[in-house]
């Protein structure tokens, strides 16, 4: 196999939650390009199976709680009766804050005032989520003999929030980054190694995939923020994270387990 072809993902079935996100989507497209017949699951249904029939080959959009394990195991009998067999699966699904009040936000996010129910809500979908989803569909690959799980992390999941960057251009804070969000993202990374390590005599490989910040309409004095405080000068696009992504689930990475692909323009460099 040449290096080209050890990238190609024909005949493999590939599962990602959090498929209608931002970043999920072009997760689909880059698999489903590379070969894959792509499994896109998230709470909205209807809109994964929009998105299936977008994809090139064989393509199922299904709903799917994380949190939920009946949601998952009835996913995963799914996928089994259509493809028969599951070979990678990408831990995309996950919560960022939002705040109903704009004006409140800066309050209701700081530290000393951050609600408990959104701390819980983060740990549900973000850790508890990703433990689910590899138990159920996870342990199925292991009992085949093999696959790649990936698990989508953060860069604050290796160093903490630079609450400057939410400072508007009159010098406000609008808003702090959580203590939730690098937490969960941290302990996504650490259940990566158990798992990488569980599983590695079961030939299933488990690696972190952790971007960087990817522009979205945000407001252009963040944007500009950001890129001040990124060595490639601008925030990711969210194609920027496709080739990791075929990389990760492919032969090209064959031998590369509990590792942490980081993909953020150099942020975590200085």
């Amino acid at each position: 196999m040449n290096t080209v072809e050890s990238f190609d993902l024909n005949g493999k079935v590939a599962i990602v939650t959090g498929a209608v996100g931002l970043i999920g989507q072009e997760h689909c497209r880059a698999l489903a390009a590379a070969g894959a017949d792509v499994v896109a699951a998230d709470l909205d249904g209807a809109a994964c199976a929009e998105l299936a029939t977008s994809l090139p080959g064989k393509a199922l959009g299904l709903a799917l709680n994380v949190t939920d394990y009946a949601s998952v195991e009835n996913l995963r009998d799914q996928v089994i009766e259509q493809f028969g067999r599951i070979d990678i699966l990408v831990n995309n699904a996950a919560v960022n804050d939002m705040f109903e009040n704009p004006a409140l936000a800066a309050e209701q996010s700081q530290f000393e005032h951050y609600p408990l129910t959104m701390w819980q809500r983060s740990l549900d979908v973000n850790v508890t989520g990703v433990f689910i989803c590899s138990q159920v569909l996870g342990s199925r690959m292991a009992a085949d003999g093999g696959g790649s799980i990936i698990n989508v992390a953060s860069t604050y999941g290796i160093v903490a929030p630079d609450q400057s960057l939410y400072k508007n251009d009159r010098g406000e804070q609008t808003f702090y980054k959580s203590a939730a969000y690098p937490a969960t993202k941290g302990a996504v990374i650490s259940f990566t190694r158990f798992l990488a390590a569980y599983w590695g005599g079961k030939g299933v490989r488990v690696n972190t995939l952790s971007p960087g910040g990817v522009e979205n309409q945000q407001d252009d004095w963040f944007v500009q923020n950001y890129a001040e405080r990124t060595p490639l000068g601008r925030m990711a696009k969210a194609t920027d994270y496709q080739g990791a992504v075929v990389f990760l689930a492919s032969d090209a990475s064959s031998y590369m387990t509990g590792a942490n692909l980081v993909v953020d323009g150099g942020w975590t460099c200085w």
